[in-house]
């Protein structure tokens, strides 16, 4: 009898165009002991060779809402929280598993209960959105904490003469923010990975004021080659430590941030800061699907 697969997909997140915005593969689990194996994820990440992998497994408990374990891969670690693997794993299940009635989903991760909720198209989204479904993602925000002076980057060749603003790091991860004067620097910046890979932390995240007139309040990218990621197009994660960090200094609870890597992205945010949450709007597409055998 042939062996049984593992249905997945590939689906490109925080876009509404394919090979666009940040692509992750998606496994659907049916085998809890697979969902415990953190060997056989892991070499299933590194195959993908995506920023990230995520696993999917139905969780049995009565909750309102489906619900979902959810564990994250990059294809060298396990991550505690990833945003754009979730709207792609929530994109995937609302079009291809879950009935058309189903708008929330749960999500059972390492950072606690997290929500997919598909919602209307924000109105930074203009008329292009109207029609399209967009996916709400309800994350922790994430403080910013100072920097050790031995912290501090050393990133001459990458920053290329960019001034720089401010350095802080995330209370989390401890990525490195570094502040430019400009959008522009960020969108210009040529990394020297071997530099980036020496700075303390896990990354480096780069931002700056968007261009007036661009429609966006934020340009961003985020280099992280300690977990095999030269570049993550589009990270949402991060934007949990940036919405608030831009909301701060522009005065604003609703932000649009633009993602300046090649392949690029527009995530919408919502500040919550009673709740110290972050509500993290986007599009998705899938290019791929297929079912993994091994």
């Amino acid at each position: 009898m042939a062996k049984s697969g593992i249905q997945y997909a590939v689906v490109d997140a925080f876009t509404a165009e394919p090979f666009k915005g940040n692509p992750a593969a998606v496994c659907l689990l049916e085998d809890a002991a697979k969902a415990a194996d953190e060997r056989w994820m892991q070499s299933v990440a590194a195959e993908f060779n995506l920023a990230e992998t995520a696993f999917l497994l139905r969780d049995s408990s009565a909750a309102a809402a489906p619900r979902f374990q959810l564990r994250w891969f990059t294809p060298a670690a396990e991550v505690e929280l990833c945003g754009h693997a979730t709207l792609a794993s929530a994109h995937f299940l609302f079009t291809s598993v879950l009935a058309e009635h189903e708008t929330l989903i749960e999500f059972a991760t390492k950072s606690g209960i997290l929500t997919a909720e598909k919602v209307p198209a924000p109105a930074s989204a203009a008329a292009s959105g109207e029609g399209k479904l967009f996916i709400e993602l309800d994350f922790p925000m994430i403080d910013l904490v100072d920097c050790h002076p031995a912290e501090l980057p050393s990133i001459p060749q990458t920053l290329n003469g960019a001034s720089v603003v401010s350095v802080q790091k995330s209370a989390t991860a401890g990525d490195l923010i570094v502040e430019l004067s400009s959008g522009k620097e960020v969108a210009d910046i040529i990394p020297n990975i071997h530099e980036i890979k020496n700075c303390s932390g896990r990354g480096v995240v780069f931002t700056g004021p968007a261009p007036e007139g661009s429609g966006y309040d934020f340009f961003t990218r985020f280099f992280c080659p300690k977990l095999n990621i030269d570049e993550d197009p589009v990270c949402g994660s991060a934007h949990c430590v940036l919405a608030p960090f831009w909301g701060a200094k522009l005065g604003k609870q609703k932000l649009t941030a633009f993602q300046a890597s090649r392949r690029s992205g527009i995530l919408h945010l919502e500040l919550e800061p009673a709740g110290r949450r972050v509500r993290i709007q986007g599009e998705a597409v899938a290019v791929m699907t297929g079912t993994l055998l091994a």
